[in-house]
């Protein structure tokens, strides 16, 4: 069965303004601590059931899509600006939406969340490792027209930090935010098998290292 990568993660980025294409940055120096990120504003909580990642990856032979779900997350509002928030990606949520049961849709699905074979456990997220991923916001900036979300995202006790054009709703009882289509790079975050990049003997058995993520995050008082 085809066999293919996602990556989330709940919540990172392409075409942004200061980051490279693949929407990550390889260093880590710029990571604020926990310390920097801000802890003042009226808190609206994501709901768990309308916040929604939509994933998709392919290779030569196709593609797949999906979806990932929050554990949790929060969202910071000062003076009806968004000033910062932190989500909980709940990683045992990884569905692939582009098959049906019988056409080897549990395969996939066990095959990234690494509940299949021991042998294949770390090929992508390893949930019985790594159960959930991680993303704060930490600033927010308007450039050129856009709004820009900056932040971290944790894979597999990876941080990198990320930034992605959003369209960002406040209200005085919910809060919206949908990101634009962003493309990551995979293995940034250890996710490497079958990375043409990493590896040289693949021929035409390898998966593309770019993973595209759309967020939907909706949050109420």
């Amino acid at each position: 069965m085809k066999k293919i990568v996602l990556s989330l993660l709940v919540v990172s980025a392409l075409m942004s303004v200061s980051c490279k294409k693949n929407g990550a940055n390889e260093s880590d120096s710029k990571i604020p601590t926990e310390a920097a990120i801000s802890s003042e504003g009226a808190k609206y909580v994501a709901s768990t059931t309308e916040s929604v990642i939509n994933w998709s990856g392919s290779k030569p032979a196709g593609k797949h899509s999906g979806t990932i779900n929050l554990k949790d997350g929060e969202i910071l509002v000062k003076d009806n600006k968004v000033v910062s928030g932190k989500f909980t990606i709940n990683m045992n949520t990884i569905t692939v939406t582009d098959l049906k049961s019988d056409d080897g849709k549990e395969d996939l699905e066990a095959h990234l969340k690494g509940t299949g074979d021991k042998e294949g456990q770390d090929h992508f997220f390893n949930i019985k490792k790594y159960p959930s991923g991680f993303f704060a916001i930490t600033s927010i900036e308007e450039k050129e027209g856009k709004t820009i979300v900056y932040g971290n995202l944790t894979l597999k006790d990876v941080t990198k930090s990320v930034n992605f054009p959003a369209n960002i709703s406040v209200s005085d009882n919910e809060v919206t935010i949908d990101s634009d289509t962003l493309v990551l790079n995979r293995t940034y975050w250890n996710i490497n098998y079958a990375s043409r990049s990493l590896f040289d003997n693949l021929k035409d058995k390898f998966i593309n290292d770019e993973i595209e993520i759309q967020v939907r995050v909706k949050a109420t008082k």
